[in-house]
């Protein structure tokens, strides 16, 4: 048995780290394990997040990731509860995976999903 499996982690940009630590925390529910003025790490379960600080807002606009698996659909009710806002609607996508999607205020985008085959 592995202690230490190993994992992918996806490292996103952000143009405002205090920022992307609030709406991470306030509106998502995940709980800040770093933060510094250039660089954030967000944890919730076995998600886990980092952030690199930027100024060029194409990095954030034009990046995203998966996150699948975990209880999506209480993940969805969580965040339509919270008022978060740019959530999508949960549903089945072409693709045959249930998804949402939430971009965050600098533009990532996560994509949260579920077989649905």
């Amino acid at each position: 048995m592995i202690a230490d499996p190993a994992r992918t982690i996806p490292i996103l940009a952000s143009l405002d780290i205090a920022e992307s630590a609030a709406f991470y925390a306030e509106q998502l529910g995940f709980t800040v394990g770093y933060q510094d003025a250039g660089y954030l790490i967000v944890k919730r379960d076995e998600m886990e997040i980092h952030f690199w600080k930027t100024d060029d807002r194409r990095f954030p606009e034009n990046t995203g990731c998966y996150i699948r698996g975990g209880q999506v659909a209480a993940l969805h009710a969580e965040f339509e509860k919270r008022g978060v806002q740019k959530l999508s609607p949960f549903e089945v996508r072409p693709w045959n995976m249930k998804e949402f999607y939430v971009h965050d205020p600098h533009g990532n985008l996560l994509r949260f999903g579920c077989s649905e085959w």
